[in-house]
């Protein structure tokens, strides 16, 4: 079941059941898994639009504070699937193809719009566009055997696809994008930590508990000072420093309005903890 949310009308997803790929909800964590584990996991034109459209949703809901995304069976994501998008777009138009990479772009668009922080727990193969949804992601827990790859140049296209040449060079570094969307070549688990491209790593029976834990401390915090500044990381790649600093100075007067700003100060004078909601 896909829930209709309207702009303003503030919902949950409770009953969500999305056909491409599951869906559950631990708490104040949204769990998203892609489940094609015997292919490795990779995504489909349906999975693509339909992981958009639940990012685009997240907006409009409230009791969602943060996303985990996770792959079955030990891999993240192949990428796009060989068979069911690969082949297809071998024999598309161009005003075909050209939706269907503006389709790909708009999930990337719509993960960096949610304003809930996503955490991707990469195991295993994390390729391709399955590259890119963890480069979208906010935060990244890996292990050791992981190997992300963005590939794009080994099946004859530019590595300039979702938003990669745009947003890789900010993880790792020019020179270090430069690398990996030239060559193609696999960024192993303790290389992509020491890059900075994963925060964290994992052992992977743990990478799940780990990164849901993490999810959750992030969760408990005050919801729309997280979604301010993810905000504010995304906007402010555009900014000089003049207008970001003016940009942070309008963001903080807002958060100064939440009850969560009043309900830190009233806690820091009880010598208690506070307990955010959100508002």
């Amino acid at each position: 079941m896909t829930p209709h949310l309207a702009p303003g009308n503030r919902q949950s997803l409770a009953g969500y059941s999305p056909q491409h790929f599951l869906w559950q909800q631990q708490g104040a964590v949204g769990v998203i898994t892609l489940n094609r584990p015997e292919r490795k996991n990779p995504l489909t034109f349906d999975s693509y639009a339909e992981l958009r459209d639940l990012f685009r949703v997240l907006s409009y809901v409230d009791d969602v504070k943060a996303i985990v995304m996770q792959g079955a069976g030990g891999n993240f994501c192949s990428g796009g699937d060989v068979h069911e998008i690969i082949g297809p777009l071998t024999g598309m138009s161009m005003p075909d193809l050209l939706a269907f990479t503006r389709m790909t772009g708009d999930l990337v668009k719509a993960m960096r719009a949610c304003p809930q922080p996503i955490l991707s727990a990469i195991d295993g193969v994390c390729a391709g566009a399955g590259a890119i949804l963890a480069m979208a992601s906010d935060l990244r827990v890996g292990t050791a055997r992981s190997k992300t790859a963005f590939l794009f140049s080994r099946v004859g296209l530019a590595g300039c696809d979702m938003g990669a040449c745009a947003m890789l060079p900010r993880i790792v570094g020019q020179g270090r994008a430069s690398d990996l969307l030239y060559s193609g070549r696999s960024l192993g688990g303790e290389e992509a930590l020491s890059w900075g491209f994963l925060n964290r790593i994992a052992e992977p029976e743990q990478l799940l508990d780990e990164t849901l834990q993490w999810a959750g401390e992030i969760a408990s915090g005050p919801g729309f000072g997280h979604a301010m500044t993810k905000r504010m990381l995304h906007q402010e790649w555009a900014m000089g420093v003049d207008e970001a600093i003016e940009s942070e100075a309008q963001a903080q007067a807002i958060c100064m309005m939440t009850q969560d700003f009043q309900r830190a100060y009233e806690a820091f004078v009880a010598k208690q903890k506070p307990v955010f909601q959100g508002d």
